[in-house]
């Protein structure tokens, strides 16, 4: 299939996409065909499809494969996360104007660096800054030393289960095991609210297709080729004489924003965020995702997210003991028999067809009638 082909095939499937998303699941919200919880949980699976986009910028376009992207996430979710646990003033189960799990602590104040999350401005800037800064710092090391492969694979991991370590810690002030639940409001909106939730939803889902479209913007520009010149072959692109170090910090950066932002809407929608988030099997299962859907696609990792999710969601259900024996199934399957994941099905199918019309009808129906009465 030629590349003209493969974009308008790809344009079509993310106008479907986009229109379900955006105007079908929303309309059946409205009319009640579809309940408060069920798009609460679409709007959880769109989270999730940032957060593959993030992996699939980096592994899928740089080459890097990335174990520690649920941090990044992770820590947008409890930027806006504290902010949320302002916002619950006095309304909790100690009604004192302090998280309840300070009060449990035996703080009767605020400590000091809550304070400015009850500005809504200043905790969206946070939930850039902060993963923002850790994904610089790190990176900067770790590129400027020249560590890739399998050793940056570990050493993102390593990060990951560190942080988890450290916010597990109730002496970190920040919800210990538990993280931060309970949220009452946003902006002044009820959560519990179904204009509120289907608010959130629509704001996910216009945050997913803005970043897909940015992703795929970047890809074609001259950027994106070295990026992809990268992935293909590091070395020549240093004899180049492009500095590969600052093009993978770069994309390291971006991932990192994409990720904490599906975070950030994470944490409203789900009604939790806790350290259970930022543990290496979550970016894990993203990889998961990505290599399902289609690695190097974009449109890949968002129908690998929302439907890995989805199938999630029904087998934890009917076969809660299987789910990991499943997910691992899968991964195989279409790592040996569908590399090209779930996105390139249609292109597969469509080569089979031509191959099958294009195929020379059998040496019997093709013979003349001569030659047959000949040969009797």
């Amino acid at each position: 299939m030629s590349a003209p082909q493969v974009r308008r095939l790809e344009l079509i499937a993310v106008a479907i996409i986009a229109a379900l998303l955006l105007v079908v699941i929303p309309l059946l919200h409205v009319n009640g065909a579809i309940s408060n919880f069920t798009i609460g949980v679409w709007g959880k699976y769109l989270c999730y499809a940032l957060l593959a986009i993030s992996v699939d910028l980096l592994w899928g376009y740089t080459g890097l494969l990335s174990l520690g992207q649920a941090l990044f996430f992770t820590l947008g979710g409890y930027m806006h996360g504290m902010y949320l646990m302002r916002m619950i003033g006095d309304l909790g189960q100690y009604k004192k104007p302090i998280p309840d799990f300070l009060v449990f602590l035996g703080w009767e104040r605020l400590p000091g660096f809550w304070e400015p999350f009850a500005s809504f401005p200043f905790a969206m800037v946070m939930v850039f800054l902060v993963p923002g800064i850790i994904a610089y710092v790190f990176g900067y090391l770790a590129f400027r030393s020249r560590i890739k492969g399998v050793y940056f694979s570990i050493l993102t991991q390593a990060l990951t289960y560190a942080a988890s370590i450290m916010f597990f810690r109730n002496n970190l002030l920040l919800g210990g095991n538990n993280g931060f639940t309970d949220f009452k409001f946003i902006l002044g909106y009820k959560l519990n609210e179904p204009s509120t939730t289907r608010g959130l939803y629509i704001a996910t889902a216009i945050t997913v297709l803005l970043a897909f479209l940015f992703c795929r913007w970047l890809s074609k520009t001259k950027f994106g080729l070295v990026q992809q010149a990268i992935r293909d072959g590091e070395n020549r692109v240093l004899f180049s004489g492009y500095a590969t170090s600052h093009f993978k910090l770069f994309i390291f950066v971006v991932a990192a924003l994409i990720a904490a932002v599906g975070g950030a809407l994470y944490t409203p929608q789900v009604g939790i965020i806790n350290p259970g988030e930022m543990q290496a099997d979550k970016s894990l299962e993203a990889v998961v995702w990505v290599a399902v859907g289609g690695r190097g696609t974009l449109l890949g990792p968002i129908v690998g997210a929302i439907s890995i999710n989805a199938l999630k969601s029904w087998a934890t259900r009917a076969y809660p003991d299987l789910w990991l024996i499943i997910l691992g199934g899968l991964f195989i399957l279409v790592v040996l028999f569908l590399p090209g994941g779930i996105v390139s099905i249609p292109a597969r199918l469509k080569a089979a067809w031509r191959k099958l019309r294009s195929a020379p009808p059998p040496a019997d129906a093709t013979a003349s009638p001569q030659s047959v009465s000949a040969k009797s």
